[in-house]
């Protein structure tokens, strides 16, 4: 037996009485060249549904790992309400896990797959159990099947089942649609977010995809390096992002060198090669100096030159547009700007109007409460090239 499938259906011994946060205080690991995660605090509110994204080599997926007890850290704690389970056998955490793999018994039917670690505890009333939770992931017509008769989105669901059926406090999701096609994925998101929402558990799910974080969690933390940049709702961090690693792992950004001229109240204006910006000062994550003003592209308007644009913004004129990619639901330009730099803007394809050609001249305009302001001293680039 795999150790994967191992730790599936090991023993989940649930506390009684109220449901506990994971917390995790200054948890550090350390390997021979480098170290993967740096002093790490973080705590998740149980019931909830947590994300930790980031690029490969992150230190997202070591995290997970030493949650469910399969490394041990240098340094730091791990409590599931007041009880401290760093040091606890795997066996013994009140968690399991669902790796990318599936980890099955190709062997076993889909119900004996369920039952297996109810079966190994000597548990009673077994069938019935193992018939609510196909239910759950609705694959009861399925329960006599083999794993290969199966597609990857029903073997992920009897993956989840099986884990689920030990009733853990916390159900650590390692990358587990990475092996799915994207409509395949895409469904299984919403899959699994309703799961955990009929389940009521603690998920925390590892992941490098964007989407996929935005899509089902209810917060993110947001890892690079070793060290969390940002967390947040979804929403939080893709609307008012803190660092430029941020903006531009979660999405895309425009970002464009400026210089504060002052911050009065609720707004900072900012010198953006001649013209003057207005950002909200809870956005401004700079006050003084130089900055990197942020804009998302799907904000930014475009319209051919001379034309109204409908935005209470700057106007920016002088774009001529250097690319033009239709994706369906939108239409993607590239717009150099006359201080030498291309802005990305996504218009969704109405029909209000034709596509743009290449070389068309426009102007550029963005309501102010949708930017940002970022520290110069960031790497304008850090996170750009990150995604897998």
């Amino acid at each position: 037996m795999s150790l994967a499938a191992d730790r599936t259906d090991a023993p989940a011994h649930r506390s009684s009485g109220e449901p506990r946060n994971l917390r995790l205080t200054a948890l550090t690991k350390e390997f021979a060249t480098f170290t993967a995660v740096r002093s790490l605090d973080l705590e998740v509110p149980a019931g909830t549904f947590f994300a930790l994204l980031g690029p490969s080599g992150c230190g997202k997926t070591t995290t997970l790992r030493m949650v469910a007890g399969l490394e041990s850290p240098t340094s730091g704690t791990i409590h599931l309400g007041t009880d401290e389970i760093t040091w606890e056998k795997p066996y013994r955490r009140p968690v399991n896990t669902v790796f990318q793999n599936y980890a099955l018994f190709p062997h076993l039917d889909i119900h004996e797959n369920v039952a297996f670690g109810l079966r190994r505890r000597g548990a009673k009333d077994v069938d019935r159990q193992v018939q609510e939770m196909l239910e759950l992931v609705e694959l009861e017509a399925q329960a006599r099947k083999k794993p290969p008769q199966m597609s990857g989105g029903q073997q992920q669901r009897v993956a989840l089942a099986r884990a689920l059926i030990n009733r853990p406090e916390v159900l650590l999701l390692d990358e587990p649609l990475g092996a799915l096609d994207l409509k395949l994925r895409r469904a299984m998101q919403i899959e699994i977010k309703r799961i955990q929402t009929e389940v009521g558990l603690t998920f925390v799910h590892v992941t490098h995809d964007q989407e996929e974080a935005m899509t089902m969690a209810d917060t993110i933390a947001v890892m690079n390096g070793g060290v969390i940049e940002q967390m947040g709702s979804p929403t939080e961090l893709y609307e008012n992002p803190r660092t430029t690693f941020v903006a531009n792992f979660l999405g895309q950004s425009n970002l464009v060198a400026g210089t504060v001229s002052s911050a009065d109240g609720d707004v900072v204006r900012v010198d953006m090669h001649g013209t003057q910006v207005s950002i909200p000062a809870e956005r401004a994550h700079v006050r003084s100096g130089n900055g990197w003003i942020g804009i998302r592209p799907e904000k930014v308007l475009v319209a051919p030159e001379g034309e109204p644009i409908d935005a209470p913004g700057n106007h920016l004129p002088g774009g001529v547009i250097t690319d033009v990619s239709f994706v369906g639901v939108s239409t993607q330009y590239l717009v150099m700007m006359p201080w030498g730099q291309e802005l990305m803007a996504f218009e969704q394809n109405t029909g209000r109007r034709g596509i743009l050609d290449q070389g068309t001249r426009v102007d550029v305009s963005w309501r102010p409460e949708f930017a940002f302001l970022l520290p110069a001293d960031q790497d304008v680039n850090a996170g750009a090239l990150e995604e897998d």
